[in-house]
Order: C-alpha cells, then sequence, then structure tokens
C-alpha cells in the first residue's frame, strides 16, 4: 500500500514564506488518533509540489528513516522540504526522538543537497516550529 499523494486533483499553488502558510492546509491531520509523517516538497520558487505521507505510526510513535523522507523529494525533483507531523496527544513540545530525527535529516538533506526548511508539529491548538522556535539552522533560502 503506498501514501504517496493525499490528493490527486490539482490544488491551488501555494507559496510558502512561513509556517504558518502551511498549517491551515495539514490542519486535518492534527486530530488524527496514530502519528502521521509528512514531506512537504517544494519548489525553488518555494511553492508547494505535493504533500506525501511517509508513514503512519502508533499512538506516540512513528519510525523515520531519510530513506523514505528524500526518496519523495527526490521524485519530485524538489528543492527543499518541510517535515510535519501530529501528535495525536495534542502536546505541540517536541520529544528528545522528534530533536533527533529532525538533525538527523537536516544532515541528510544537506549532503543531497535538499534543504530542510522546517519541522512542524501540528496539534488541535496550533503548530510548534524548530525553525522558529531556533532549534534548526537558518535556511539559505528566504524562508
Amino acid at each position: 500500500m503506498t501514501f504517496d499523494l493525499i490528493c490527486e486533483r490539482h490544488a491551488p499553488d501555494i507559496k510558502v514564506t512561513s509556517p504558518a502558510d502551511l498549517y491551515p492546509a495539514l490542519k486535518r491531520f492534527a486530530t488524527k488518533k496514530a502519528e502521521h509523517f509528512l514531506a512537504v516538497t517544494l519548489n525553488g520558487a518555494q511553492t508547494i509540489i505535493r504533500v506525501h505521507i511517509v508513514t503512519i505510526g502508533l499512538l506516540n510513535r512513528t519510525l523515520i528513516h531519510p530513506r523514505e523522507v528524500f526518496l519523495k523529494a527526490i521524485k519530485d525533483h524538489a528543492a527543499s522540504l518541510i517535515l510535519v507531523h501530529n501528535h495525536p496527544s495534542g502536546s505541540l513540545e517536541p520529544s528528545r526522538e522528534d530533536r533527533e530525527a529532525t538533525q538527523r535529516l537536516v544532515s541528510a538533506g544537506s549532503l543531497l543537497g535538499i534543504e530542510v526548511l522546517d519541522h512542524l508539529i501540528i496539534g488541535r491548538t496550533g503548530f510548534h516550529s524548530f525553525r522558529e522556535s531556533g532549534e534548526m539552522p537558518q535556511p539559505r533560502s528566504s524562508f
């Protein structure tokens, strides 16, 4: 079973200039009962190419491997990507595992030339941005 696309129809172009631009489009994942890890691929103009469900985990955990995340980005010819996952508990606080996975994926993206612009944790009440909280290096692009 594959979860490559959320839908096949063409959605309006969404240019991402901040995490707040992305949250409304992904808010529907905030209330899922299992953790969903998404990769949002972006072109050079930081317009969304696709939103991919990379993996669906358990109540409070999902396994993430750079291979699956960057396979989507490479197939989309993405210039950059934004990582997103929900916390079914509703907490927006990153776990130790969230921080470690983010650093591992940022390093992999750097090696591949596909910049990870941000990692969002989404919940019913809003989102936590690793970029805005200073937990990620500043991007090369104007995000």
